[in-house]
């Protein structure tokens, strides 16, 4: 009724990748823009490796992730390295200037296992001095109380249909979240139902990982617009770069 092709679709829909106007996705474009070589982890869709390239980037880029339908969209550029894999998949090449895990892709790293072996390979993946960029929600800003069905979105799916999407949070035990992504029809008839389970880390933590796996902080920022972490930051925004 709803195809893992028409939830690829939708995300993009629901993400649109635009330097121009959102300051997260101008973030990471100007530190793509600066890499000889960029490898994008969780690259979903392809989205931000479409740009650069679309934009003139005239380096290496390849996107790594294990959703086969979100890598067929991202295949229709055909100038862009496309991998299905994990995080800890990466090939340990030793090659990239820049990797990178955009819109929250990190905190699907769950157990400590995932984040030790995703966080060695990246690393593995770069070149001596390479950099780490990612970020992930500050526990303390407890996005997860906004995922009900009150925040629910309505609007024009793939091939013109109405859908209306909200989330539902089942659970939230520790650090971890899990809740349930709901597409249904207007009249609330559901399409399909997605269940997803986050890590929210704090900086302590978070930092204890990247030191262990080899990497150095070189900056740390609570916004897009590379502000400190403060009280109020709702992002942890970390760019480490491999010893």
């Amino acid at each position: 009724m709803f195809s893992d092709a028409d939830a690829a679709a939708l995300y993009d829909l629901l993400n649109p990748w635009e330097p121009m106007s959102r300051s997260s996705d101008r973030f990471y474009d100007e530190l793509v823009g600066d890499a000889d070589s960029v490898l994008d982890v969780g690259c979903g869709t392809g989205a931000m490796l479409h740009w650069a390239r679309g934009h003139g980037h005239s380096g290496r880029l390849v996107g790594l992730d294990p959703d086969r339908a979100a890598l067929a969209r991202a295949r229709r550029r055909t100038d862009v390295e496309w991998v299905e894999g994990t995080a800890a998949d990466a090939a340990p090449e030793a090659a990239f200037a820049l990797a990178t895990m955009t819109g929250h892709a990190f905190q699907c790293l769950v157990t400590d296992e995932e984040l030790r072996a995703s966080l060695a390979a990246i690393r593995a993946a770069l070149r001596s001095g390479g950099r780490f960029a990612f970020e992930t929600r500050h526990p303390q800003a407890r996005a997860w109380q906004d995922w009900n069905p009150s925040h629910a979105r309505e609007l024009t799916g793939p091939a013109g249909r109405a859908l209306r999407v909200w989330h539902h949070v089942e659970s939230v035990t520790g650090d971890l979240v899990t809740f349930t992504g709901t597409t249904a029809e207007p009249d609330g008839r559901v399409l399909r139902v997605d269940r997803t389970t986050l890590r929210f880390l704090e900086v302590a933590a978070l930092d204890e990982f990247l030191a262990a796996a080899g990497f150095v902080l070189e900056g740390r920022y609570g916004d897009w617009d590379r502000g400190p972490v403060t009280a109020a930051s709702r992002e942890i925004i970390t760019v480490a770069r491999r010893m």
